[in-house]
């Protein structure tokens, strides 16, 4: 039985927005528009994200309009 944390879906795309509180749109490679924000790990080593960006994106099977940034492309 999969556990809650592998029941994630990845993508990659690129930052179009910076809205507040670490919050992001991502258009990913199959041109849908996500709302995505910082991980936790993220958010500790003080990693920028901008705009234009490429990021990897987690979204959860339940919500496909929401994820989380996990990787930042250089």
């Amino acid at each position: 039985m999969p556990t809650a944390s592998s029941d994630v879906i990845v993508f990659q795309g690129v930052v179009t927005e910076a809205l507040r509180s670490s919050h992001f749109k991502v258009k990913l490679d199959n041109d849908h528009e996500v709302l995505a924000h910082l991980s936790g790990k993220m958010r500790r080593a003080r990693i920028r994200v901008l705009i234009g960006d490429r990021v990897q994106v987690e979204l959860s099977p339940y919500d496909l309009t929401r994820g989380r940034l996990v990787y930042r492309w250089k």
